[in-house]
């Protein structure tokens, strides 16, 4: 199974286009369906950061749609979080793509954005937004490993 490893840099062309990662263009045409777009991307929830799902990925993060009423305010609200602002995208031949600019504002991206793997889907960061991202996330990794029953 191919995953999404590292954190690469690239800047916007004179286009407004940037290239995805080589290795993160093959894990992603790895899960491909042919008709389908490359990637779906998405604000994160959590972070000021792009989330990118590969569209398998996706379908199983909206299963939980399939067993909440169609029509209760829960479905709805749910419903409209993973959908109402998600992008289907594609890559040109060279594997760059145009970020929405509701994304790209969201994430704060203007000359360089920073691609992160995150095993299963990837995250597109504003580079210094990033980097602070990764140093907090292994602070509190190491902190939970010394914790109390935490991992040694």
């Amino acid at each position: 199974m191919s995953v999404f490893l590292g954190t690469h840099q690239n800047r916007f062309d004179a286009k407004g286009r940037v290239s995805i990662p080589a290795g993160f263009r093959t894990a992603l045409r790895a899960r491909a369906t042919e008709g389908e777009p490359l990637v779906i991307l998405r604000p994160s929830h959590i972070h000021p950061c792009i989330e990118a799902w590969p569209v398998v990925a996706f379908a199983t993060l909206a299963q939980p749609l399939d067993a909440i009423d169609v029509f209760s305010d829960e479905h709805e609200d749910l419903a409209a979080a993973l959908y109402a602002d998600a992008f289907p995208i594609d890559a040109d031949r060279e594997g760059r793509i145009v970020l929405p600019e509701a994304l790209r504002a969201h994430a704060g991206l203007t000359d360089s954005v920073a691609f992160m793997g995150l095993g299963r889907i990837f995250q597109i960061w504003e580079p210094a937004a990033a980097e602070t991202r990764r140093s907090q996330a292994r602070d509190r990794s190491r902190q939970a490993a010394r914790a109390p029953g935490g991992a040694a």
